[in-house]
């Protein structure tokens, strides 16, 4: 049985989200009919304090349908270097809406004063030959920072950078439900901010899929339209939102659980002296690591994912040399301690080897 932390994507319905999915009442969505999905939306909106809401299969289509619905074209949008638009949607900003994007520099997915004064700089001159700056884009909590939670004060100074430039504002909220339960805001204070905001429901609520797009009844009017030209048009699928509605109830309040377990996980890691990790940036679910100097030319991040595979527990490399855990509701406090274990013990057989005097360095 595998310890599976390479996402908080990998959870499967539990038995009794299995039973609301089957009593879900439905209808066909293509023609608002489906009774349940109508009841997902309704209640997100609310939660988020907009005016419409939108069911939609994946987290990456609500990015590309908030981006479609802000801009025309030949537009650009300002987006963070290190976000998951622009690392893990395959380019999609330029096939579906048509425009670029100007990537920026934050300090964790944080904002502050000079880093708003460099976007100020991004935002292009009205001169005919430059694109049009036209949205900013949010993400919390940020993936490739380690489940970094953006501060209010970020979302107040994008706010009133994107109202002063007449930029719109969006956010990707995948795990935003997850920056709730670290910091206490409600998801009506973030989303006040922000023209737009998509929220997952498959990876921290464990539903199996599908993720909600908010924002004004104008902006969801152009996403619903688009969600159909990109396919996306779904009938009977009161037994998908029956597991999101399921979610919100049921395992939403379990979340600050996650982080616990992935603290646990950190500082097991980082006591052992062969892991570099950053304790003070483990704030949710999701822990990121590199190895230490010693095990440099010793073991690499690459071995090391597989190694632990071979021994149960199953993580991922997200960029050269930083490898990332996630926790999700099926990890327990104990699969947490012991695949922490796990990696120490991989990584101090890799120790050993490189100490015994029958190993030989191989220097490129």
């Amino acid at each position: 049985m595998f310890i599976d932390l390479r996402s908080d994507t990998v959870t499967k319905p539990t038995d009794a989200m299995r039973e609301a999915m089957a009593q879900a009442d439905v209808g066909d969505d293509v023609y608002g009919e489906d009774p349940t999905v109508n009841r997902l939306q309704e209640t997100v909106a609310e939660l988020f304090g907009k005016e419409a809401a939108l069911f939609v299969p994946s987290g990456t289509m609500g990015n590309q349908l908030a981006i479609k619905a802000h801009t025309q074209p030949g537009d650009e949008v300002l987006v963070d270097a290190e976000s998951h638009i622009v690392h893990y949607e395959t380019a999609a900003p330029s096939i579906i809406s048509n425009v670029q994007l100007h990537c920026f520099h934050s300090d964790w997915g944080q904002l502050y004063d000079a880093h708003i004064e460099a976007l100020g700089n991004a935002v292009r001159p009205s001169t005919y030959y430059f694109p049009h700056t036209r949205l900013l884009c949010l993400e919390q909590t940020h993936n490739r920072y380690g489940g970094a939670v953006l501060e209010k004060e970020t979302f107040l100074r994008a706010e009133a950078f994107a109202r002063s430039r007449g930029l719109a504002l969006h956010c990707d909220g995948a795990r935003l439900w997850n920056a709730c339960a670290a910091s206490g805001v409600s998801p009506r204070e973030y989303a006040k901010h922000v023209d737009t905001l998509s929220v997952c429901l498959s990876k921290g609520l464990g539903a199996p899929v599908g993720s909600v797009l908010v924002g004004s009844r104008r902006h969801i009017e152009i996403a619903h339209k688009w969600r159909k030209i990109l396919g996306a048009g779904m009938r009977q699928v009161g037994v998908l939102a029956a597991a999101g509605l399921y979610a919100l109830e049921h395992h939403l309040p379990l979340l600050h659980n996650d982080h616990v377990h992935a603290n646990t996980f950190a500082q097991m890691l980082a006591a052992s002296g062969l892991v570099n990790v950053n304790l003070a940036r483990v704030q949710t679910n999701i822990v990121v690591f590199t190895l230490a100097e010693t095990l440099r030319g010793v073991c690499s991040m690459e071995q090391l994912v597989e190694q632990c595979a071979k021994r149960g527990v199953l993580i991922a490399s997200i960029k050269q040399g930083v490898a990332r855990a996630v926790f999700h509701h099926q990890v327990s406090s104990a699969k947490a301690a012991e695949a922490a274990a796990t990696i120490i013990d991989v990584l101090r057989a890799c120790a050993e080897r490189s100490a015994s005097p029958n190993h030989i360095h191989h220097n490129a």
